[in-house]
């Protein structure tokens, strides 16, 4: 990948910096490290170790250039880039916990172990149905013949979710929800998107919630919702996963940001105390939704 040297400017006081294509400025953010600077392919490839197995479903479609190609776009936003490298490399682990958990096909006695099988799926393999809500015809009304199953690193299900992701990223995804199953490159970005962008007004992102840049309310604090890992959770997951206790699925996610932290060389003593890493006590932000599903 080209590296081109930092060029800075001074604009109101601030320093805002620029760094070539992974991080065009100018951004604060891009005076930080970049994330191919601390995460490179070789971590990628052991993070995701079983991805391109023969019984994998998505062989050879996802790949580290793909990654840092998506996240280029959203390093100047603070995606991997806020605070200093130990901030940026906590936030990758924990955005690929998410995405390994929810794309893994791995299961106990998997060879490797069963947190080796991230990346495994792009697509819903058996899909139920079409997940077309007609509630949303006229903001997002479904194309004739589509469907919208989960695809993706975060797997995005339903009309809506389609058409607001394809509106940030100008792809016309709602007539064409396939594109996100044929370009690796989109189904990061699509992912990335959703874990930078608010559910809701006057909520927070997961990006908030991780990287401290979220002040929790007072009736966020009696919710027992703080900031860390666990709130990523409950941002992108809700009541799906979060205020459940001891969940399986949010314990398999809590799992695999904990084997990314040790692959990454972060440690994950660096993951913080149980309160922060889950969301078991958590009141949920969201009530579930369908689209709250597992792609496998």
């Amino acid at each position: 990948m080209e590296v081109k040297p930092t060029v800075v400017k001074v604009v109101k006081g601030k320093k805002l910096c620029a760094k070539g294509w992974e991080c065009k400025g100018p951004s604060v953010f891009c005076c930080n490290h970049t994330i191919s600077d601390y995460f490179q392919s070789y971590q990628f490839e052991n993070l995701f170790s079983k991805r391109n197995a023969p019984v994998a479903h998505a062989v050879g479609f996802w790949d580290y250039h793909s990654f840092i190609t998506a996240a280029a776009e959203y390093q100047p936003l603070g995606f991997g880039t806020t605070g200093g490298k130990l901030t940026g490399m906590k936030e990758v682990a924990a955005f690929l916990g998410h995405v390994g958990s929810k794309t893994s096909c791995g299961y106990g006695v998997a060879t490797g172990g069963p947190l080796a099988w991230g990346l495994c799926y792009k697509k819903e393999m058996s899909p139920s149905q079409y997940y077309c809500d007609d509630y949303f015809k006229f903001t997002y009304p479904c194309a004739p013949g589509a469907a919208y199953y989960g695809r993706g690193a975060l797997p995005l299900y339903w009309n809506y979710n389609y058409g607001e992701a394809g509106e940030a990223l100008k792809v016309d995804l709602l007539n064409h929800p396939e594109y996100i199953e044929q370009n690796a490159t989109l189904a990061f970005q699509a992912a990335i998107w959703r874990w930078m962008t608010p559910m809701k007004k006057h909520q927070p992102s997961a990006h908030d919630v991780f990287v401290d840049s979220w002040k929790p309310t007072k009736n966020d604090t009696l919710a027992k919702r703080v900031p860390g890992f666990g709130a990523t959770m409950n941002v992108l997951n809700g009541e799906d996963m979060c205020g459940k206790g001891d969940d399986e699925r949010m314990n398999n996610m809590v799992s695999h940001y904990l084997y990314y932290l040790d692959l990454m060389g972060v440690g994950r003593e660096d993951a913080g105390p149980h309160e922060v890493l889950s969301c078991a006590e958590q009141v949920p932000f969201n009530k579930a939704s369908p689209s709250a599903s597992s792609s496998s």
